[in-house]
């Protein structure tokens, strides 16, 4: 009896080293997860739940498993390679006419895809800020927030800032979750519109939107960079996968909370989705009063979290695509992310003064419609040979390709509507 005593402790000891390491090696993954989880997945997840019910939960599943596979992908890439996404599209593409021509495509792709990002990143952010002080116009918050980011970002001082805010939003995400739980919604109806592909004939701007939101082409550029830091052997592959799964995985589960617990406090009641502080309506089930005020400043954290990062991202694209030397104190560099928050701050001005969630709408369904793009040079760089074993099996490719072609054809289906909206925002 002793040793069967001795033997289940070990065996235990044993289970509890395996679940400590794997959460130690929890990072650029998680990292990609609290990118998403930003102002844009409240905004549309809550849109979706609110006009929709549950119907949609298949496009947000769709999503998740998207980004895992695409993100795996770009994990993939930044081990073995240790290099970025953009270093190897220049590297991988011999002929000089093509490089330029992938390397221009990218760099526009992806400024379009983070100005339309940070666009709704100081939307968001805003709203949260006038959740909690109405009496501030809309159009007085995004510029503020801009020059606070801006003024973060060249002084190099935002990364305790940065920590406390994601702090902030991880804890708004578990609130979010709780409430999907406490508001006891119908799991039946939950599983059948996770599994049951349905859409109505204005759902398709909405499915794009969890699209854009969920699977972010800048991302793939982070993920592929943050991972050639943390990790610099090709064993390491096991750990970055585990990482990718769990962190996205948990993403996106957060994401089907925020849609179940808007279906629950909104669906059928006719509430139009246009503030923060209709938003916030839906975590009084569990919050009552403090409702507001929670989502308020979780809101507020997202977004000015989300509109830091949005921009370094695009500075670290553009320069490795360019061959540019990682330097984030070089003017180029900082050009780059001048550039991208500039325009959002001109972006979400703009779009403040007629209907802020509908613009934060508008911006994640661009980067779905720019996503097949990155996506398409992500799987030809992980089919090149200098990758050896490493390169993507068929069923990778199977996979992607698929992934590709079901989002080119939502974005089609979308985009009249797309084009239709972003003109109503600012005509």
């Amino acid at each position: 009896m002793e040793v069967l005593k001795e033997n289940s402790i070990e065996e235990i000891a044993k289970k509890e080293s395996k679940i400590k390491e794997k959460l130690k090696n929890i990072g650029p993954g998680a990292l990609i997860a609290a990118g998403f989880i930003g102002p844009g997945t409240i905004t549309t997840c809550t849109k979706s739940g609110a006009s929709s019910g549950y119907t949609l939960l298949w496009a947000m599943l769709f999503s998740t498993v998207a980004t895992i596979i695409f993100q795996e992908m770009a994990a993939r890439l930044g081990i073995v390679t240790q290099k970025g996404l953009g270093e190897n599209i220049r590297e991988k593409i011999s002929n000089k006419a093509l490089k330029a021509i992938a390397v221009g495509i990218v760099i526009v792709a992806i400024f379009i895809g983070n100005v339309a990002y940070e666009t709704g990143n100081l939307v968001g952010g805003s709203m949260g800020l006038s959740t909690l002080i109405p009496q501030v116009p809309n159009t007085i918050w995004a510029p503020l927030l801009g020059l606070a980011a801006f003024s973060l970002l060249w002084s190099g001082n935002y990364k305790k800032i940065e920590k406390i805010l994601i702090g902030l939003v991880l804890v708004m995400s578990v609130t979010f979750f709780t409430t999907a739980i406490v508001s006891k919604p119908d799991f039946g109806a939950i599983i059948k519109g996770m599994f049951i592909p349905k859409a109505g004939a204005n759902d398709w701007l909405t499915i794009v939107g969890l699209i854009g939101t969920t699977v972010v082409p800048y991302n793939l550029f982070l993920h592929a960079s943050s991972v050639s830091e943390r990790w610099t052997s090709k064993e390491d592959l096991k750990h970055a996968r585990i990482d990718t799964v769990i962190s996205i995985g948990l993403g996106g589960l957060i994401s089907m909370a925020v849609i179940i617990s808007a279906s629950a406090s909104f669906h059928g009641s006719g509430t139009v989705i246009d503030s923060g502080a209709v938003m916030a309506q839906q975590l009084e089930p569990l919050l009552g009063s403090w409702a507001k005020w929670f989502f308020g400043i979780g809101l507020f954290a997202a977004g000015f979290t989300s509109a830091i990062t949005a921009p370094l991202s695009a500075a670290f694209a553009t320069t490795g695509a360019l061959g540019y030397k990682k330097d984030m104190k070089s003017m180029k560099f900082k050009i780059v992310w001048m550039i991208v928050l500039g325009v959002g701050m001109v972006l979400s001005a703009l779009g403040m003064s007629s209907s802020p969630t509908e613009l934060i709408l508008v911006a994640q369904a661009a980067n779905a419609i720019i996503l097949p793009i990155i996506a398409i040079f992500l799987i030809y760089v992980l089919n090149h040979k200098d990758l050896g074993e490493y390169k993507n099996k068929l069923w990778n490719n199977v996979l992607g390709l698929f992934i590709l072609c079901v989002t080119l054809a939502i974005s089609y289906r979308s985009l009249l509507s797309f084009a239709e909206t972003v003109k109503g925002l600012f005509i």
